[in-house]
């Protein structure tokens, strides 16, 4: 990339010295090689070990659940781990060890989570939900089965005419997940 952009400066300063006449073609191409630099130069390219998120999937529990539905989700799915946990103290408005702030990953995917202690008028819609690409039908049923355990099952696993197969389920901690077959 930056050979790329090294080059292309190259080109420009070459261009811009010569002395040579330009005409409306020479300035055309100029402002073309000026954009592709441009663009270049906001391209940046990571590593997969140095690419930092700047979304996230934050889940606010409001039941004391953040831990149980971390574990469960690490568990569940392949290159999951879970990050960083800060814990509420003795004199927290929550009950002590309860999760201030966790941050964990499914596969993949960076999620954070806490448990809430003051009680919202809110909680988990269906409305937002995560929607996983599964490999094979083994994966996908799978998931679905453990995920729809002590849950609630919105959309059964079948060919909706958008997917060779689909499922949408309400997860036993409220979140909602919608898993298609690719």
């Amino acid at each position: 990339m930056k050979k790329i952009i090294s080059l292309l400066i190259i080109a420009l300063s070459i261009l811009s010295c010569n002395d040579v006449k330009r005409d409306n073609t020479s300035e055309r191409e100029l402002k073309a090689l000026q954009s592709e630099i441009d663009s270049l130069k906001r391209l940046k390219v990571n590593k997969p070990s140095e690419i930092t998120e700047q979304i996230a999937t934050f889940l606010t529990f409001q039941d004391n659940n953040a831990e149980k539905a971390m574990n469960f989700y690490v568990e569940l799915f392949n290159n999951s781990e879970i990050v960083n946990v800060k814990r509420w103290g003795k004199d927290a408005p929550i009950e002590e060890g309860k999760i201030m702030h966790a941050t964990f990953i499914i596969d993949g995917n960076l999620f954070m989570c806490s448990d809430s202690p003051p009680i919202h008028d809110w909680d988990f819609s269906p409305a937002v939900s995560n929607y996983i690409e599964c490999e094979d039908e083994n994966e996908l049923e799978q998931l679905f089965s453990k995920l729809s355990e002590n849950g609630n099952v919105t959309m059964p696993l079948n060919n909706y005419g958008f997917s060779q197969k689909f499922g949408w389920v309400i997860d036993k901690f409220g979140v909602s997940w919608q898993l298609n077959l690719k």
